[in-house]
This record gives structure tokens, sequence and C-alpha cells, in this order.
């Protein structure tokens, strides 16, 4: 079965949550992390992707959704690990662009944004997904029946 071409916006090299994420997306096999924005600076995101061996960096998520949505093998989800004022306006950027989203609590920092995201998920076939990522670690996996 084919990998899903998953890209990162959020967790650098140096970000714990970012490591979480990315041991979770390969538990089951079934994600390859090809491209990311992994951190606030163009240099921090392309260290980072050179150091996790990420074949495509970007400088910020506008960037990265609009490049990556234009490709033929462009990312078909993107995870969103980052700070929580950022996670609204990253995750939009990827919904408007059809791109599935699988984005880290919380869902939004405001209930107005919330409502703002609930549109921007009923204007797109892209699915949105929000995490808890302690889901993900191998102790609560075997915990579950």
């Amino acid at each position: 079965m084919a990998r899903i071409r998953l890209g990162m916006v959020g967790g650098g090299n140096d970000a714990f949550s970012g490591g979480v994420h990315r041991i979770a997306s390969r538990i089951d096999d079934r994600f390859e992390l090809v491209a990311g924005a992994l951190s606030s600076t163009p240099e921090k995101s392309a260290a980072s992707a050179e150091a996790l061996g990420i074949a495509r960096s970007y400088g910020s998520f506008t960037e990265m959704a609009e490049a990556e949505a234009s490709r033929e093998d462009g990312i078909e989800a993107v995870s969103i690990v980052t700070p929580n004022h950022v996670q609204f306006a990253a995750a939009q950027a990827f919904l408007a662009r059809g791109i599935h989203v699988i984005c880290d609590k919380p869902l939004t920092s405001t209930m107005e944004d919330a409502a703002k995201m609930q549109q921007a998920v009923a204007s797109t076939d892209a699915l949105f997904v929000l995490t808890h990522n302690y889901t993900g670690y191998p102790m609560i996996r075997r915990l579950a029946p």
C-alpha cells in the first residue's frame, strides 16, 4: 500500500511535540513525511528539514500550502503542530487548497475562530482531524483494547 505523502507545519528538530507526532505517524507505516515548514524562520526550517531528512523545506506555511497544492506529487495531508495561536491560520491555508489537515489540539484559540474553522471545513472536501497526541504513545496504544 502506498504511503500518504505528509507535510508538517511546526515541530522542527528542536521541538518536542514534532518528534512525538513524527513517531505517531510512523507507527503504522502509512505516512511518509516529505515536506515541512518546520520553524518560524526559513533558516531554522531548512536546518530541521535537513537534519530530519525531509525532502522539501518551506519558509512559511502559506508558501508550503501554495507550492504543495500545485505539485503533482504534493502532500496529501498536513500535520500542524505549531503553537496554539498559529494553528487556525495554518489549517485554513491547507483546507482552502483541498489538503487534508491533521491538527494538534486545541482546535483554535477562540470560539470565533472555531466557528470560522467549522465554515472552512464545510466549504471543502478535505478532512479536518483534531488529534490528541497521547493516543500515539506506544504505551497508550498497548493499553487500548
